[in-house]
């Protein structure tokens, strides 16, 4: 009996041993397992925390990246925008310009046409001093070609007259010894037209005026210029004669035979022949 029950209590030792030996494994075990639940809820917590981070920063990344993507669709809308403000400021300012530009052409073209109203009053009234005097002013005008050949033309006649005119009066000075009044009347005759065919003549009558005042170093270049290209015969005798007697008053007694001789020799029944030997026999005897 006692036997029995001393197995019964080693039984139970035994068992209480086992269950003690289990429980303090069971407690290894859930501490380790809290140990290891306490690491993964700290790898966890990091895992989210980094992941937090990450989406942070990738939000941060986002958004910037869209700013700049605005940014650089909005300047790109600015350019385009003053690009086309340029555009069309330029285009105003050239509409502007032409504006401008008809307005003066209409207002010079008005102007112009009253200009021209009065210049045909000068050319009715054959009043040929303002005509010449106006002349230069009109011809400026923007006129149509057949105003402008028109009035080319009056002008041009007008010159004529009034060179023909004042040559007259210069002519009469001439006669009466006026040689100041004479030489100042043939200069405005060439002034008035240079180019007419009284011209060799009015040079002429420039030149005697000229060997009246004594200025032989005017006359002489104009004397000679006749006696080389005047086709006027006349005139060519003319002016070899004074040319000669200018040259004799200036003492150039070479230059003067030689004159007189081509007088002689290209006009020799010239009515100054018989003064011309003369002179060109005293000449080869005295120089």
């Amino acid at each position: 009996m006692l036997h029995e029950t001393d197995e019964e209590l080693r039984e139970i030792k035994r068992e209480i041993i086992e269950s003690r030996g289990l429980v303090i494994k069971t407690n290894n075990l859930t501490n380790a397992l809290s140990a290891d639940i306490k690491s993964i809820a700290k790898r966890q917590q990091s895992y989210e925390r980094k992941l937090s981070w990450n989406s942070a920063t990738a939000y941060i990344v986002f958004v910037f990246v869209v700013f700049a993507a605005l940014k650089l669709a909005w300047d790109a809308r600015v350019d385009q925008i003053r690009a086309e403000t340029d555009t069309r400021a330029q285009e105003i300012e050239r509409l502007r310009k032409e504006v401008r530009e008809g307005q003066k052409r209409e207002e010079d073209r008005l102007r112009a046409e009253a200009k021209a109203a009065q210049y045909y009053e000068l050319v009715k009234q054959n009043k040929r001093s303002e005509l010449v005097e106006a002349y230069e002013a009109i011809k400026k005008e923007p006129l149509s070609r057949a105003e402008q050949s028109l009035f080319a033309d009056a002008a041009e006649r007008a010159k004529n007259e009034l060179s023909a005119q004042v040559y007259g009066q210069a002519q009469e000075k001439l006669r009466a010894k006026r040689w100041q009044e004479a030489a100042g009347l043939f200069e405005e005759s060439l002034r008035l037209k240079d180019d007419s065919s009284i011209t060799p003549a009015v040079k002429l009558g420039l030149a005697q005026a000229y060997r009246g005042l004594a200025r032989h170093k005017d006359a002489i270049p104009i004397l000679t210029q006749l006696a080389d290209n005047t086709v006027d015969r006349e005139v060519c005798d003319d002016a070899l004669y004074y040319l000669a007697m200018s040259q004799t008053d200036m003492e150039a007694w070479n230059d003067a035979k030689n004159t007189w001789r081509t007088m002689l020799r290209r006009f020799p029944d010239s009515r100054y022949s018989a003064e011309g030997r003369i002179y060109l026999k005293s000449l080869e005897i005295l120089h």
